[in-house]
């Protein structure tokens, strides 16, 4: 760290931490607004039919129901890349899809009017595997879309959007390779990470014109891009609680289109909140991956040639696959350095519940399908995985096709020294035995290690404005549409400004998180808050700053260069006895106001790398991790806690554990998902938690004002890989499945 900061890189009280354990945050089920009805959703009990009749009459009489909705009337919105999903249509693609929505005076009344709806199925063949799904006698979801592959390309990433990486000549390469590695790898069945707030929006309209929504986004701005597409309305207000959680997964349009319909026909307030078993069952699930290639590498680790097609099952409904294909595509020329390219991802539906956002976006489904190819490669040319990540990493100079379908040129700080540096700390040298082999042996249980790497150029996605307003009691306002979802972000935005003009912490206060109030900023995702968020905000402090010095300037008889603030004092930097208070520059009756804004910039991929000991049990199957050692660098700390939480985040969120037991069991002769209760569905407890220690470089890169760069939604995706890569090398079988589960494990033993 080049200087000592006031607040930056220092542990601050978040500053809604009172509030927060005090009760009185508010999240979406604690809103209440007057007349506000309830809304529910009846759900199919297939995962393919038509309906070929349904009878609403018995639930439009029960007492307090205000509206029923079928097919036949609710209103003719479309959304999904494309737009094709209906928010209830004729058709049912999946088991727990909308059927028809009740909206009552209470929710147990709307819960029992669901029951008196009858309905008459005319059930079809369903499809729940790509490869059978894109055959040509394959039940089709949708008739629009034959074959059930969905069109490329993602309009709001612009005309150019990455559809495809397709570079040089790779036949060419293949044949330069030393080593030669394909076949098919996946990484499906992902489940939601099921955040601890389920679902839920509050949806009422001002006027014909005019629809404001309440909901745990942690992206306003994105919500109402997403309200915009559905209802076809430029004026939609989005409103953020509190977000008891989100792991990417909190802006899915299912939710918000329920409750604008209902609130729609009825004219009052409607609140649609799921239960926990909709969010298991109905509520989008991680993309599916599956990769058939081929990679060629030569004996000191160089790349030749990737060759793949990636099929992606988006489930029922596509609502940003393309986007997080896109997203995906470029993580992968981040992670290998490679002239020559041919891969081709194709969208596909089946007859499983949706999907949609999760934390990962793209990148986390293709790199955990595509490393365990990757690692035959490696383990062919016997090559340590630390020294290939260190050589093929993305370096300043170094270019890649981003989601936009533009070159862009790496600006990032070297990383193979974090890499390095985390190797050191998890002993890799002396617990690397080579491929195949484990670290140490104690009866029946084998000890492995693995290690695995993400990056994402997401950084400084998509537009950022701010305002800070300036007050005469010396406080500070921060204009930011930036959500709180759990990490801090909102408290590291404010000692930004905090920073700039020397205030103290208390004095820098954020505005609520309302599309109504604040300038443009697209939301929290793709660890962008630090430099794309923070960029804007600390240019809108530095603007606030000039033109209050501008005031003051005269008042002292100094220049605007020569002057400092700290405390709501200006003074002369070489004349300190020349002081005034804010409060004689700006007076009660007018404020100074600054702007900032930030535009779109990929030049700055992040970086995150996990290191992973296990333990596996060859009698039993069982996997315990014992130690989990992630690193990164990230230019400079903002709030150390903050950034601690969020590496802590690797483990659950549909992270490090979707390699040893977080999945979606689905019945494939009904379409049920059978795990989809707290029960059966199975996670980490405190318990079980594994020794983990973070190792966090600071290397400046030149981003903004504090050189730092966000990483917190990545944290999690190197993980599932490194499992793989450590049980693999445990038990000296080469595993490649979805969790690990001790059943598989003892497969691939020869044991079941």
């Amino acid at each position: 760290m080049d200087k000592e900061y006031r607040y930056i890189g220092k542990a601050t009280p978040r500053k809604d931490a009172r509030e927060i354990v005090t009760g009185r945050a508010q999240f979406s089920d604690d809103i209440k607004l007057p007349q506000m009805l309830y809304g529910k959703v009846l759900r199919s009990p297939y995962s393919h039919a038509n309906i070929k009749n349904i009878d609403t009459s018995k639930a439009e009489a029960y007492p307090g129901v205000k509206a029923v909705l079928t097919y036949k009337n609710v209103p003719g919105w479309k959304w999904g890349s494309p737009r094709h999903k209906r928010v209830l249509d004729s058709k049912v693609r999946f088991v727990g899809d909308a059927v028809a929505l009740v909206a009552a005076e209470t929710a147990e009344a709307a819960e029992e009017a669901l029951e008196l709806i009858d309905v008459e199925y005319e059930q079809l063949p369903a499809v729940y595997n790509v490869d059978e799904a894109m055959k040509p006698d394959a039940p089709q979801l949708y008739s629009e879309y034959p074959g059930n592959v969905l069109p490329r390309g993602f309009p709001f990433y612009g005309p150019k959007t990455l559809q495809e990486i397709v570079m040089g000549d790779v036949e060419k390469g293949l044949k330069e390779a030393d080593f030669i590695a394909e076949g098919t790898y996946a990484y499906e069945n992902i489940p939601n990470p099921i955040a601890p707030e389920p679902p839920g929006v509050i949806a009422s309209w001002e006027g014909p014109d005019q629809l404001t929504i309440w909901t745990a986004a942690p992206g306003p701005y994105l919500m109402r891009f997403s309200g915009q597409s559905v209802t076809k309305l430029s004026d939609v207000r989005i409103i953020s609680t509190h977000c008891g959680g989100s792991y990417g997964t909190k802006g899915s349009l299912s939710v918000l289109a329920h409750g604008a319909a209902l609130a729609k026909v009825t004219g009052r307030p409607v609140k649609v909140y799921y239960t926990k078993e909709e969010q298991f069952t109905a509520f989008n699930l991680r993309l599916g991956s599956r990769i058939r290639g081929k990679v060629g590498i030569k004996k000191d680790g160089t790349v030749t040639a990737v060759s793949a097609e990636w099929l992606v099952d988006t489930g029922a409904t596509s609502e940003i696959a393309q986007g997080m294909i896109a997203v995906g595509l470029g993580e992968a020329q981040v992670l290998l350095r490679c002239s020559n390219w041919n891969f081709q991802p194709h969208v596909v539906l089946t007859n499983r519940c949706y999907s949609s956002s999760v934390r990962g976006f793209g990148g986390q489904e293709l790199k955990s399908a595509l490393f365990p190819m990757l690692t035959m490669a490696l383990e062919k040319a016997d090559l340590d995985p630390v020294e290939f990540f260190k050589k093929n990493f993305a370096k300043a100079g170094d270019g890649y096709y981003w989601r936009d379908g533009l070159w862009w040129v790496c600006r990032g700080a070297d990383y193979s020294k974090a890499m390095q540096k985390g190797a050191e700390v998890f002993g890799w040298k002396d617990k690397w035995k080579g491929w195949g082999k484990p670290t140490a042996v104690d009866g029946t249980k084998r000890r492995g290690v693995g290690v695995g790497v993400h990056g994402n150029a997401d950084t400084g996605e998509d537009k950022s404005e701010a305002y800070v307003r300036l007050t005469s009691d010396s406080i500070a306002v921060l204009y930011s549409c930036i959500a709180e979802h759990g990490t801090g972000q909102r408290s590291s935005l404010c000692k930004m400004v905090a920073e700039v003009l020397n205030l103290p912490l208390d004095h820098v206060t954020i505005t609520p998180p309302d599309t109504l109030l604040n300038p443009f900023e697209f939301g929290p995702s793709g660890s962008r808050g630090t430099y794309a968020a923070g960029s804007a905000a600390i240019e809108a402090a530095e603007d606030a700053k000039r033109k209050l010095f501008e005031l003051a300037a005269p008042k002292l008889g100094a220049k605007v260069e020569d002057l400092e603030t700290k405390d709501g004092l200006i003074y002369v930097r070489d004349d300190i006895g020349k002081k005034i208070p804010w409060r004689e520059v700006i007076d009660r009756m007018n404020t100074c106001t600054g702007q900032g804004h930030f535009e779109t910039d990929f030049s700055f991929p992040n970086f995150m790398m996990t290191f992973v000991e296990v333990e596996v049990d060859v009698e039993t199957g069982k996997t315990e991790l014992l130690r989990v050692i992630g690193t990164t660098d990230v230019g400079q700390i903002i709030d150390p806690l903050a950034l601690e939480g969020q590496l802590y985040g690797a483990l659950g969120s549909a992270g490090i554990d979707t390699a040893l037991f977080e999945e979606s069991v689905l019945d494939k002769s009904t379409g049920h998902i059978m795990n989809c209760n707290m029960m059966d569905y199975k996670w980490r407890t405190f318990l079980d938690l594994p020794e983990f220690q973070n190792v966090i470089l600071e290397t400046p890169v030149p981003s903004h004002r504090f050189k730092a760069i966000g990483v917190g939604e990545i944290t999690p995706a190197p993980g599932p890989s490194a499992v793989l890569m450590a049980i693999s090398n445990a038990i000296g079988k080469k595993v490649i499945d979805y969790p690990e589960t001790p059943d598989r494990i003892l497969k691939a033993l020869g044991k079941i």
